[in-house]
């Protein structure tokens, strides 16, 4: 198989694997995890629960779970189609490569090679059907736990909260999930780069690569998070009221 592939693609490839590896050791387990945006966010989802726990009438949060679920069904769904589009390509695949000479692209592609190119992007796209829909069944089951969650008169405060740290647990791996789901349908877009030829897709990994770790280090959402933790702590409550 790696006989229809140059040398260039084989390097291409090989540092889209590396830096994808290296991108989600990075962002979920290292040290760096918590000063991310998707670290940031999770602390917030504790606070969520914590007030959920104390909360008389808790439809706001199972709205906020049915939304989470409803943005996890649409990607999931997606996935499936462009997988779906992926052999559809696969079958067309004279027509394709046809419109693909016409095109003045700087390489030749052989139809093993192009086989290859589909196949892995079906894969990939597999990878974040998964992904999403375990996200959209941990959701699931964190609506099952809002419902386990004793109510706020309940005397026995340490069940509460135990029954409240499962459910934040359990919501955190939910959005770790569906963010690794997301991650990969943007290195699928960089992945599209390779069709052009193996320059261009390292080019496009590089690049999205760089979007994802600004997004998750230097992006404003981030610095929205970073600046409430901040006012909400106490040194900072002490300060201003001198």
């Amino acid at each position: 198989m790696l006989s229809a592939l140059s040398p260039p693609d084989i390097v291409a490839v090989g540092l889209f694997i590396a830096v994808w590896t290296l991108l989600e050791i990075l962002l979920e387990y290292t040290a760096l995890k918590k000063r991310t945006l998707g670290g940031l966010m999770a602390e917030q989802r504790r606070n969520w629960i914590r007030v959920l726990a104390e909360r008389e009438l808790r439809m706001v949060d199972t709205q906020i779970i049915s939304g989470l679920q409803q943005g996890c069904a649409f990607f999931t769904s997606t996935s499936i189609i462009a997988i779906g589009g992926c052999f559809a390509l696969l079958g067309s695949a004279d027509t394709a490569l046809q419109i693909y000479r016409d095109l003045p692209l700087p390489t030749e592609i052989s139809r093993a090679a192009w086989e290859i190119k589909v196949l892995c992007l079906a894969l990939i796209l597999a990878y974040t059907f998964f992904k999403f829909g375990w996200a959209y069944r941990l959701f699931n089951y964190c609506g099952i736990l809002i419902g386990a969650v004793p109510e706020h008169t309940d005397p026995d405060h340490e069940r509460r909260q135990a029954a409240a740290g499962k459910l934040a647990d359990m919501n955190i791996i939910a959005g770790r999930h569906f963010n690794a789901g997301m991650r990969g349908l943007f290195f699928a877009l960089g992945y599209l780069g390779w069709f052009v030829g193996p320059y261009m897709f390292m080019l496009t990994t590089v690049f999205v690569v760089l979007v994802l770790i600004r997004r998750q280090f230097f992006s404003h959402a981030r610095r929205v998070l970073i600046e409430e933790s901040r006012e909400a702590s106490p040194g900072s409550a002490g300060h201003g009221a001198g």
